[in-house]
């Protein structure tokens, strides 16, 4: 058990608490510096190959890589369902869908939550994309967002926020690693600034 002040709480939602503030405090704050998270390199770059990947959504269907051939793809990792970044970037994400598709784009989210975690998420938010439960954060770990953060001296293990635009040939076109989650498409689409 872990406390945060005089609440005892799970390594796990420590670990999510941590997260969602480490993101607003980097979104809110950044004159004053920001709350690093260790690790924080990304060994893949703008024109590598994405790395391909196998996974199930939120209906435990296969996903993978491959099914995007010849489609530009989102492909973004979000530290945790029904939080408040995470559910700014995703409403986000759903009130310019049409605006992706029509630019081409299919969008996929990637988290450690359980397929049922994201049905609720999707039926919450209708979300009309699908996520990828990494469970194993085998995903995770080929994207480089797999990371040990630190929050207040203490050392952890989550999701970076981060998002990959991947082309129409699987190479990665843009990495955006400082996600502004109450405003994301328009980092994808220049149009939309």
């Amino acid at each position: 058990m872990y406390y945060i002040g005089c609440f005892e709480i799970e390594k796990h939602l420590a670990n999510v608490i941590a997260e969602e503030l480490i993101d607003a405090l980097n979104e809110h704050m950044p004159p004053y510096g920001t709350y690093t998270k260790l690790n924080d390199t990304m060994h893949l770059q703008v024109g590598d190959h994405a790395p391909a990947f196998t996974g199930k959504d939120q209906e435990e269907k296969t996903i993978q890589l491959a099914d995007f051939a010849g489609k530009k793809l989102v492909l973004y990792f979000y530290p945790k369902d029904n939080t408040p970044g995470c559910t700014a970037q995703a409403c986000n994400l759903r009130d310019n869908y049409q605006a992706l598709q029509q630019a081409g784009y299919e969008v996929v989210g990637v988290s450690t939550d359980s397929e049922q975690s994201h049905q609720k998420f999707i039926a919450n938010k209708q979300l009309p994309f699908r996520l990828i439960a990494d469970k194993d954060h085998q995903i995770h770990e080929q994207y480089g967002t797999w990371v040990q953060k630190s929050m207040f001296g203490k050392k952890y293990w989550g999701t970076a926020r981060v998002t990959f635009i991947i082309d129409e040939h699987g190479k990665i076109e843009q990495i955006i690693d400082q996600v502004k989650t109450g405003n994301h498409t328009a980092q994808i689409l220049p149009e939309l600034r």
